[in-house]
C-alpha cells in the first residue's frame, strides 16, 4: 500500500496555503518528496506568521498554488492521504483544487485517530505533545516540512504495533465513520447521541462549549456538521472533542432550549445567535392635568406591560396605528416630543385634546379603547407539546403575551387549572428571537391551544 503523508500550514483566516510538504512512503521506506511555499495570493496575519515564521515577504515569489497543483496531483496519485487532523489538511488542498476547477479525491487517513486506537492512554494526542511522549524529533515545528517529517516517523511506529493494518482495513470500511468524526472526538461519545429531537453541544477538549445547535434527529444533524467542508464547519470539527445533548420532545421546545443556552454561553461558533435582543413594553399612564398616555420603554424600566415588543420602530409602528384607529394625539402617544400640539406628518386624526379642543373625558374615553383593543390581544396560553418518552407531555406557558417557559409532566399527574402547572415550569427569558419562534408555530398550527380554560382536555 502506497501513503502520502501530508502537512499544510496556511493563512488562518480563509485557509490559503502558505506551505505544503508531501512524502511518498511506500514498503517502509520514502519514495519521493514535495515540498515547496506558496504564494497564498493575500496577507499573512501577524499572529500566523508569530507561529510558522511564514511572512508576507518569504511567500511573494512562490508559485501560487495553480503552478504546483500538477506535482502535488502526481506525487499523490493513487496513495493514501494521510495527515495529523487529516480532514483539515485534506479539505484545505481539496478546495484550493477546486478554485481552481479540478476535483481533487484521495482515500484518507488521520494519523490521530489511528494512534488513538493503537497506542491508547495519551492524555494529549496533538503532533507535538505525542511525539515529545514517544521521542520523535520535530525539526522546524509548525513548518510543513519538519511536521510531515514527524508525522513520517510517528507513522512508521503505528505501521510497527500488533493489528496495525487490521486498524488501518476498519478506517476504509464503508460503514465507519472514523474517517468523519473529528479527530478529538471519542468515537462512544458519538454513538451516545439519540435520533431524536433536541439540542446538542459541542466542546472543546476544555469541556467548553463551543457551539449548540437544535435538531429533529440529534445524531444525524450532528453527522452532517462533520460533512460540512466550509471553513466554520472545519475549525469546528477541529476543535470538537466531547458531544452532549439534551431531548426536548417537540422541535419547538428544542428551538426554545437553544435560543436560551447560546444566550447563556455564548458558544464562539454560534455568532449570530449570541446577541440578545432588547425586549420593550407599551404602557399607559395619567399625567398631572388627567390626560392618560400611550407610551414605550425597555421592559426592565416598565415591567407592567400592555403589549409587549422587540423594537422601537415596532414600538411606533404599533401607536402609529392606534392614533389612526383610535384618533388619539401623537403628542400624548409620545411619537412627538417637545411640541406644544400634535402636528404629525402622516396623522392628522387628533381631535384636538393637545390644542385643548377637546375635552379630556371624551379624549380619555377613546384612549382606553385602545387599551382594550390591547389587551384583548394579550393572552394567556398554554401550548401542549409531545414529552420527552411516552408517558410525558409537554407545555409552553405565555402569560400576557409574554413567554415564561417550558416545561415536563408525567402523563398521570392531574392538572386543572394552569396554577397546577407552576411546579414543572422551567423559568425562561422572553426575548425578539423567543417571539418569532412562537409567532411561526402559532402560525402552524402545530399544537392546541387554549386560553383561560381549564387544563384537563388540554393534558
Amino acid at each position: 500500500m502506497v501513503y502520502t503523508i501530508i502537512d499544510v500550514e496556511t493563512t488562518g483566516a480563509g485557509n490559503k496555503i502558505t506551505e505544503i510538504s508531501i512524502f511518498r512512503y511506500n514498503n517502509n521506506r520514502l519514495i519521493d518528496e514535495f515540498t515547496s511555499l506558496v504564494n497564498p495570493e493575500r496577507l499573512i496575519p501577524s499572529y500566523i506568521t508569530a507561529l510558522t515564521g511564514i511572512d508576507d515577504f518569504m511567500v511573494a515569489k512562490a508559485p501560487v498554488f495553480s503552478e504546483i497543483s500538477d506535482s502535488i496531483l502526481s506525487i499523490t496519485k493513487d496513495a493514501i492521504f494521510i495527515a495529523h487532523s487529516v480532514n483539515f489538511d485534506y479539505n484545505v488542498i481539496r478546495n484550493e483544487f477546486k478554485s481552481i476547477g479540478v476535483n481533487f479525491y484521495r482515500k484518507k487517513l488521520c494519523t490521530v485517530r489511528l494512534s488513538k486506537k493503537l497506542l491508547p492512554g495519551f492524555n494529549s494526542y496533538s503532533l507535538g505533545k505525542l511525539c515529545d511522549k514517544l521521542d520523535i524529533p520535530i525539526v522546524a515545528r509548525h513548518r510543513a516540512r519538519g511536521d510531515a517529517e514527524a508525522t513520517v516517523m510517528l507513522f512508521k511506529l503505528l505501521l510497527n504495533q500488533p493489528k496495525a493494518q487490521e486498524a488501518i482495513q476498519s478506517f476504509f470500511k464503508k460503514d465507519s465513520k472514523e474517517t468523519t468524526l473529528p479527530p478529538h472526538l471519542k468515537q462512544e461519545s458519538f454513538e451516545k447521541l439519540p435520533n431524536a429531537t433536541g439540542v446538542y453541544y459541542f466542546k472543546d477538549k476544555k469541556g467548553k462549549i463551543i457551539y449548540i445547535g437544535k435538531a429533529k434527529d440529534i445524531k444525524k444533524r450532528v453527522l452532517s456538521h462533520f460533512y460540512n467542508k466550509t471553513e466554520k464547519e472545519l475549525n469546528l470539527t477541529r476543535e470538537t472533542a466531547e458531544l452532549d445533548f439534551e431531548l426536548s420532545g417537540s422541535e419547538t421546545i428544542a428551538l426554545l432550549m437553544e435560543d436560551a443556552a447560546i444566550k447563556h454561553h455564548f458558544p464562539k461558533y454560534n455568532e449570530a445567535a449570541k446577541r440578545v435582543p432588547k425586549v420593550y413594553v407599551l404602557f399607559s399612564y395619567e399625567d398631572r392635568n388627567g390626560v392618560i398616555h400611550l407610551a414605550y420603554n425597555n421592559q426592565k424600566s416598565n415591567p407592567k406591560a400592555i403589549q409587549t415588543l422587540h423594537s422601537i420602530q415596532e414600538c411606533r409602528f404599533y401607536l402609529e396605528f392606534l392614533c389612526k384607529q383610535f384618533q388619539v394625539c401623537p403628542k400624548y402617544c409620545h411619537l412627538q416630543e417637545n411640541v406644544i400640539h400634535c402636528s404629525h406628518y402622516s396623522i392628522q386624526t387628533c381631535k384636538g385634546v393637545c390644542k385643548k379642543t377637546e375635552s379630556k373625558t371624551l379624549y380619555n374615553n377613546r384612549v382606553n379603547k385602545a387599551i382594550k383593543f390591547l389587551q384583548k390581544h394579550s393572552k394567556d396560553v398554554i401550548l401542549k407539546q409531545p414529552g420527552r418518552n411516552k408517558n410525558e407531555e409537554a407545555f409552553i406557558m405565555i402569560k400576557s403575551s409574554i413567554y415564561r417557559g417550558y416545561g415536563f409532566i408525567d402523563k398521570n399527574e392531574q392538572i386543572n387549572s394552569s396554577e397546577d402547572l407552576e411546579p414543572f415550569l422551567i423559568s425562561q427569558k422572553d426575548n425578539a428571537d423567543i417571539q418569532r419562534i412562537l409567532k411561526k408555530t402559532l402560525l402552524q398550527n402545530q399544537f392546541k391551544t387554549i386560553t383561560n380554560k381549564s387544563l384537563e382536555e388540554l393534558l
